[in-house]
């Protein structure tokens, strides 16, 4: 039997809400998608930007849901005998049921943003603290005005450490969040030129990342990447934020936490540091350079909430990509296996220069070839098509030996791309699916990546029925995030 994670009654006091209907003790778990939730949890019906919770409580219900939480103003569509608890406004519900849950918590609190690295830095932290004690981490990219609420809502008041991300795309989304979170550890991990549909510049960017200061605890500290070119200016702003204890990372010789060197290898990395001046050696057990820099901003926090450094370190070796972030996926093709790299969760210049990375590391059966298949980079503004077009530096220093473009931003790096890499090019990932399933062979490597409003993730899709030699059950792709309209945010 699970643990309750919530009695009614307390949820009930933190919300103001009315009680109705024949409704259990206690609930356990929260619940915002009609589709996933479980027997015991409550149902918060959310009104997103193009579905209303509300028209979901009776599926909620039969489904298991131990109670709706709704608007007074819908309550009446809900049966006589529904269990309900009535609000005002069932966002704001969730939000105050989640400032209580921070209140009720001993737990110590980190906070993660930057533009690239949010959810791998998570994962990282998640392995690094479970090996001190109880952790509780958000879910996938739950960072955004209801994933915060949501995810720290969630939160047992048993954990010892709580992990939560906080995107933004637009300045003044952070601070809310933050003082609602009230971390003990802040992390920003890189300012990029990401979301710059929505600023005029790179600094507005990092200033509105450094509002994840403002809902510092007292004492806490603020843990920054020393290699950005926004250093500086991120360190002031945590000072002017009244931030005493502010702490970098990175290969910058005056790193309170300093990468030594690393060995990256085509399935993990191996890691030299010295983490707030303690030397430690261990082991990513996912590839690429950006999760070994990733882990250092992971440990110094783990360190600074007084967790095993030792014992968070030797965790890492556990890190696994998410889905859709270098998820990679076996093919079965006529004459031998290809090695599909699944990156199609989201993309900006800096982790599709990262990604590509990862694929010029991939290794090869003769006669195989490294393949890209790239879908546009969203919300990048005016600079938008040269971003695009100077992926083709990376493309070439990585050795990436076939292109796929896919979209009208994408257009820019077709066009210069040299006609030996030419892969092919469609307007929209739908159309590109057709050419790339043709063109897969055994001994390949491709890497499929895109903004998440590209659509590129049906794609991966198409390769796994055509190709993956696991049932649909088994596929890394069986596990996909399903709450009501994920919006990732940077």
């Amino acid at each position: 039997m699970m643990a309750s994670l919530w009695t009614v009654e307390a949820i009930a006091a933190a919300t103001g809400a009315e009680c109705v209907g024949p409704l259990p003790q206690a609930v356990t778990g929260i619940s915002i998608d009609s589709r996933t939730v479980t027997a015991g949890e409550a149902f918060f019906a959310i009104k997103g930007d193009t579905h209303d919770g509300h028209d979901f409580v009776t599926a909620a219900l039969r489904q298991g849901a131990a109670l709706a939480v709704v608007a007074r103003k819908r309550r009446d569509e809900c049966g006589d005998d529904a269990p309900l608890l009535v609000v005002n406004d069932v966002l704001e519900a969730l939000r105050a049921l989640a400032r209580a849950a921070r209140r009720r918590s001993a737990a110590k609190i980190v906070a993660v943003t930057g533009s690239v690295g949010k959810t791998s830095t998570k994962a990282a932290l998640a392995l690094a603290l479970a090996a001190s004690g109880e952790t509780h981490a958000s879910a996938a990219s739950f960072n955004n005005h209801w994933g915060v609420p949501l995810s720290l809502a969630r939160m047992p008041e048993s954990a010892r450490y709580g992990i939560f991300e906080i995107g933004m795309n637009h300045a003044g989304e952070i601070t809310p969040l933050v003082r609602m979170v009230r971390p003990h550890v802040a992390i920003i991990t890189a300012v990029e030129p990401v979301h710059l549909e929505f600023f005029s510049s790179v600094e507005e960017i990092a200033d509105a990342k450094a509002e994840i200061f403002l809902g510092l605890e007292p004492g806490g500290a603020a843990v920054i990447n020393r290699d950005n070119p926004h250093f500086a200016r991120l360190r002031r702003r945590a000072e002017e934020a009244g931030v005493g204890n502010v702490v970098s990372f990175g290969e910058h010789a005056h790193a309170e936490t300093r990468l030594i060197k690393c060995a990256l290898h085509p399935d993990c990395s191996t890691v030299e540091a010295k983490i707030l001046g303690q030397p430690v050696t261990y082991k990513v057990g996912a590839p690429g350079r950006h999760l070994v820099m990733n882990s250092l901003a992971a440990l110094t926090a783990a360190s600074l909430v007084g967790a095993d450094l030792a014992r968070a370190a030797v965790a890492l070796a556990q890190q696994a990509p998410a889905a859709g972030r270098g998820t990679r996926i076996t093919l079965e093709l006529p004459g031998g296996r290809a090695l599909l790299i699944d990156e199609s969760y989201n993309a900006n210049p800096t982790s599709m220069r990262a990604a590509l990375a990862l694929l010029g590391q991939a290794p090869l059966a003769p006669p195989g070839r490294r393949i890209a298949v790239l879908g546009d980079m969203l919300e990048l503004g005016p600079t938008s098509e040269d971003l695009h077009r100077g992926l083709i530096d990376a493309i070439c220093q990585n050795g990436i030996d076939l292109v796929y473009c896919a979209g009208p931003l994408m257009a820019a790096l077709w066009d210069v791309l040299p006609s030996a890499r030419r892969g092919g090019y469609a307007k929209t990932a739908a159309e590109l699916e057709p050419q790339v399933i043709a063109a897969v062979r055994a001994g390949d490597a491709i890497m499929v990546k895109a903004s998440l409003g590209s659509r590129m993730g049906p794609l991966v899709k198409a390769l796994v029925r055509h190709h993956s030699s696991l049932p649909p059950s088994l596929s890394p792709l069986a596990g996909e995030v399903r709450e009501e309209e994920v919006r990732v945010q940077g």
